[in-house]
């Protein structure tokens, strides 16, 4: 399981103790090499005693005390001739005369420290056994290394202590985030919070107020389609029980073209649902690529045409200039099909639709001019609202036309604005960015 708070407690508390066998180790090193400059200065200490005050005799009472504890120190004394006066060991046999100063010398298969001095016709020697010394220095360095241990072990505890409550932010949040569901997304206080954990936690309220805005914009989509669906829905129940309690073929004729009606406004009403629905931006990525704006132009008016011509609309294209732009290619398609076919459905007959594409700059214009009976200045932003019809209720809509086509301008970088038109209907103008201009998507 992978856990911060282990890690960091494997790490702090792995390092302080290695740091602590290191110094332990350079510690024992540094006493073990003092302890033995000591005893050899005691050795040599010893020797110059003996010179200047002599021995008494074998039986005195520091040979007593050595007896006592022979491997304190052994001290031997020679004459000029080589012979043996004196010998804390008596009647042991010593190490034999070393040379003068201090040496190490193996005896009696043990390591042994020894300081030999030659004055005033003596040979003096005394030394003791490595052993003694080992003996002597761990009764001693493990008072020195307590200390030392103690503090790795307070240190530890203190790193335990202080991994957990720095992780105390961490765990917070967490608790903050378990209490959060669709209905309340609101953003978590990060007064208090640690510089490290802020940005996360700056980044998590941007991503909840995101997701906050979309949940509340599909619940209100889904409502008002639930809402705007019942209408037609329920006129072709209406419908069919008429139909089915007539026996007028007249009555039979007028109920079947009214239930068609409904089912077409459904349709078309579930049409545009499922096109404003993929045109999401959280719903699937758009890749960008140039898109010809005259060739869709003209591809829609050739589309619609027919219909235009059932209608006795005239229906064209009074400027086509060469105009790219970088966009997604299916929904530019979209957001003609819209505003074509919301001129059609306003433009009586033997009315005019036009449409126009050029480059103005480094923009892109597209307009579509009818002669219906326009939009009142005060409706003109109404009606980019999502189900927002005027009062022509016998004009057959979903409501989302020109709510599609903002939203696909919105999504290119452009804007799209309503005006009256030349011939007294409505003017409907997209500004997008042309390829070659300086467009925010290039940066994409």
């Amino acid at each position: 399981m992978n856990s911060i708070r282990r890690q960091l407690l494997i790490w702090q508390i792995g390092a302080l103790v290695l740091t602590g066998l290191l110094i332990s180790l350079v510690t024992y090193e540094m006493a073990q090499t003092a302890f033995n400059d000591l005893r050899d200065d005691s050795l040599q200490q010893i020797t110059y005693s003996i010179l200047r005050h002599g021995v008494v005799s074998v039986d005195n009472t520091d040979t007593d005390n050595d007896e006592k504890d022979p491997g304190q120190f052994i001290s031997q004394i020679w004459g000029d001739d080589g012979k043996l006066q004196y010998s804390s060991l008596a009647p042991a046999v010593g190490p034999p005369p070393q040379k003068d100063g201090f040496n190490v010398i193996q005896w009696q298969n043990e390591e042994w420290h020894m300081y030999t001095l030659r004055d005033s016709g003596l040979i003096i020697q005394v030394g003791n056994p490595s052993s003694h010394r080992q003996k002597m220095f761990a009764r001693i360095i493990q008072w020195m290394l307590l200390p030392l241990i103690l503090l790795v072990a307070g240190l530890g505890g203190l790193i335990w202590a202080a991994v957990g409550r720095a992780l105390l932010p961490l765990r917070r949040v967490q608790q903050e985030i378990g209490r959060r569901d669709a209905p309340v997304l609101h953003a978590i206080e990060t007064k208090g919070l640690p510089e490290e954990v802020a940005p996360l936690v700056g980044a998590l309220n941007d991503l909840l107020g995101r997701l906050d805005t979309v949940l509340t914009s599909q619940r209100r989509f889904i409502a008002d389609a639930a809402h705007e669906l019942r209408t037609p829905l329920t006129a072709i129940k209406l419908r069919s029980q008429l139909m089915r309690q007539s026996t007028d073929p007249a009555e039979w004729a007028a109920s079947l073209s009214q239930l068609e009606s409904g089912v077409e406004r459904a349709s078309h009403l579930i049409d545009q649902l499922l096109r404003m629905a993929r045109l999401e931006p959280d719903i699937q990525p758009q890749a960008f690529a140039e898109v010809r704006l005259d060739e869709l132009a003209k591809k829609v008016v050739g589309e619609f045409s027919a219909q235009a011509e059932e209608h006795k609309i005239d229906l064209g294209i009074t400027r086509s200039s060469h105009v790219a732009v970088l966009g997604h290619r299916d929904s530019l398609l979209i957001m003609l099909n819209n505003l074509v076919d919301n001129a059609l459905r306003y433009t009586p007959e033997g009315g005019q639709v036009d449409v126009a594409v050029w480059q103005e700059g480094d923009q892109a214009m597209l307009t579509v001019a009818d002669t219906g009976p326009g939009i009142p200045v005060a409706e003109r932003e109404r009606v980019f609202d999502r189900f927002y019809r005027l009062a022509q209720a016998d004009i057959p809509g979903s409501g989302l036309g020109l709510a599609i086509v903002r939203q696909v301008a919105e999504s290119h970088r452009g804007q799209v604005t309503l005006s009256e038109a030349p011939e007294g209907g409505l003017l409907a103008t997209v500004c997008l960015h042309a390829v070659g201009g300086k467009s925010p998507l290039a940066d994409q």
